[in-house]
């Protein structure tokens, strides 16, 4: 399961957007999911990973945004409204 909103937060308040991608670091030693983001942060998201990847924080790589899709399935339902409204962002 993934957040229901984007992974960032500005002066102690979260962003209200649904996530639309998964932010990964591809490196030799593997691919590491460090958060989700609304296609609006996705360049924050860019530097702030920059600036932890200098610090050592998280491992040298490249940053990878994969695009998110709502699926239903027979286990998970979705309210077909909700696909509108993210279809929609």
């Amino acid at each position: 399961m993934f957040p229901e909103r984007c992974s960032i937060r500005k002066k102690g308040q979260d962003c209200p957007m649904p996530p639309e991608f998964v932010i990964s670091v591809k490196s030799k030693d593997g691919e590491y999911m460090v958060g989700v983001t609304c296609d609006g942060h996705k360049n924050a998201f860019t530097e702030t990973l920059a600036s932890l990847q200098k610090e050592g924080k998280i491992p040298q790589g490249t940053v990878s945004f994969t695009g998110l899709k709502p699926v239903g399935t027979n286990c998970i339902r979705i309210d077909p409204n909700d696909l509108i409204e993210l279809s929609d962002l």
